[in-house]
């Protein structure tokens, strides 16, 4: 019978798919091109005599068939996984050090902290060990061996590396002086910040530039910046010249206290730029055991708390 050849990684193609709802994602995350992941649900949807999914060059949707077959087989197929997984992770000892590189305290975002203490509890003989990596050669590290993953700020714009859990997504805010005629507004327009000056640093990496402090309005008015050193991280001089009035900066809610450890400053919401997303990330095909092991359960805990977050709004 033709459905007894239906293979596992066919399964896990489809169920990734049914996840993403894109092929260059899903490719992406199964490492291989999309034209295999086609030729995949092609194969797929011939052994079980029906189609699956509707597709364009645009979307991708399942069909009533697709739908009841996800709903026969995600279940089982993620106990198999875990069921796996676990025998793996039984047969082999976990232990020694994890590194783990940091571009800032807010790339970690809420989740790396629990991921460490859930990483620790299951491997009580492997400890994690973080670094802060250089700000203006963040990705020197792990390209060239000396830390394995890393918590960074997206795009990181390297196409050797894997982007994995979701560490952080925050809102922009802008930070003002606190007498600033910004201060008492309720929220910023992107459109606004032609109208004033923003730090501007060289030494930044270029990945991050435009996303992070951009030179144009979305509705393409250049933005006034003015040059800011920051070889060491050092806040205080940027928070300074803010509480003074030279300048505003867009930047996240979780970095504020950065800026504004002495001085009082104020966080204005901004309407009109996209938020900051930070990822856990590694070279593709160099970690080891210890460390797929850490990203496996980065992403059990990344997803435990999504799932927490949305039956929590759902209340």
């Amino acid at each position: 019978m033709m459905w007894s050849s239906v293979e596992l990684r066919e399964v896990r193609v489809f169920l990734t798919l049914c996840e993403e709802m894109h092929f260059g994602r899903t490719a992406e995350r199964l490492h291989v091109s999309p034209s295999r992941i086609s030729q995949v649900l092609h194969d797929l949807e011939r052994k079980l005599g029906g189609q699956l999914v509707y597709r364009t060059s645009r979307s991708v949707r399942l069909t009533s068939l697709g739908q009841r077959f996800r709903a026969r087989v995600n279940g089982p197929y993620a106990q198999f996984a875990t069921a796996v997984e676990l025998t793996r992770t039984e047969s082999r000892s976990i232990d020694g050090v994890v590194r783990v590189g940091l571009f800032s305290a807010p790339a970690a975002g809420p989740h790396l902290k629990a991921v460490i203490d859930a990483f620790e509890v299951q491997h009580p003989t492997c400890n994690v060990e973080t670094t802060e990596v250089p700000f203006d050669d963040p990705f020197g590290p792990i390209t060239h061996g000396a830390i394995p993953l890393m918590a960074t700020w997206l795009p990181h714009g390297q196409v050797d590396l894997v982007t994995g859990p979701t560490l952080n997504r925050e809102p922009r805010v802008l930070l003002v002086a606190a007498d600033h005629p910004l201060a008492t507004s309720p929220c910023v327009v992107a459109e606004d910040l032609a109208n004033y000056r923003v730090p501007r640093f060289d030494r930044m990496p270029h990945e991050f530039r435009e996303v992070w402090i951009p030179t144009k309005t979305p509705q393409g008015r250049p933005i006034p910046s003015v040059q800011v050193e920051m070889t060491q991280r050092d806040y205080s001089q940027l928070g300074m010249r803010i509480a003074r009035g030279e300048l505003v900066h867009p930047t996240i809610p979780s970095a504020v206290q950065l800026f504004a450890a002495s001085i009082k400053l104020t966080a204005v919401p901004i309407i009109g730029l996209p938020p900051w997303r930070s990822a856990l990330i590694w070279k593709r095909r160099s970690i080891d055991a210890k460390e797929r092991e850490f990203v496996r359960i980065a992403a059990e805990v990344v997803k435990a708390a999504r799932a927490r977050r949305i039956a929590g709004g759902a209340r």
